[in-house]
């Protein structure tokens, strides 16, 4: 009897519950509030506070009132636009509370933004369209320096510098490729020019006794 068929559906099967296990799970919007929605509760959260990056209970249900009160729609809060805005946190991987914060404002201003493009597209008169250009330009301007806040604070703030046809006189090493250092790091000039420039000055030291020896040869 082959029971290879069987053994591989146990393996998807498992697979398959591990993943479901480790899925973020969903908000449910109440009336007084927020719950999320999983049959055990501690699990829940602490997978909540694993995908938003933070360290404890209370960071989490912090972070998550504010993308509450960010993805209203209307007069009330939208659960299909916050389970957006929380995979979208998850996907970026906050790794500490700062970045946690950072990604939650990124989040919001991209929707912030993307409700401004409606207005901008369904405005009905000059005013609206002015006003929604306006804070469509804030906000699109905003989003890309988020990113690059993130990006220095991931870096420690050094940004990096890519040193390209680095010269390696008799006795060095070289790497083949592009060499990435951060900002400390003082890259000396031994390029051609420079020493071009350099070389004339030393013909011309050394033509110096040669012509005083002419000169001295000359007198009777």
């Amino acid at each position: 009897m082959n029971t290879a068929p069987d053994l591989a559906m146990s393996t998807a099967i498992a697979a398959t519950d591990q993943t479901k296990a480790a899925a973020i799970p969903r908000i449910k919007l109440l009336s007084h509030g927020f719950s999320i929605d999983h049959p055990d509760p501690e699990i829940g959260e602490q997978l909540m506070t694993n995908a938003l990056g933070v360290a404890d209970r209370e960071a989490m249900h912090g972070i998550l009132r504010q993308l509450v009160k960010a993805s209203v729609s209307g007069e009330s809060p939208d659960e299909v636009n916050l389970s957006f805005m929380i995979s979208m946190v998850k996907s970026i991987r906050p790794r500490d509370s700062v970045e946690a914060m950072l990604v939650a404002q990124m989040v919001s201003v991209h929707v912030m933004a993307m409700r401004c493009a409606h207005h901008l597209a369904n405005a009905d008169d000059l005013a609206q369209h002015d006003s929604a250009a306006r804070a469509l330009g804030r906000l699109a301007r905003t989003f890309p320096a988020q990113i690059e806040a993130l990006n220095r604070y991931r870096s420690h703030g050094e940004p990096a510098i890519t040193v390209q046809n680095v010269s390696v006189g008799d006795g060095g090493k070289a790497i083949v490729g592009n060499v990435t250092q951060h900002a400390r790091v003082i890259v000396s000039d031994k390029s051609p020019t420079s020493a071009a420039r350099k070389a004339p000055k030393a013909a011309g030291s050394r033509r110096r006794p040669a012509s005083a020896d002419a000169k001295r040869a000359a007198q009777p």
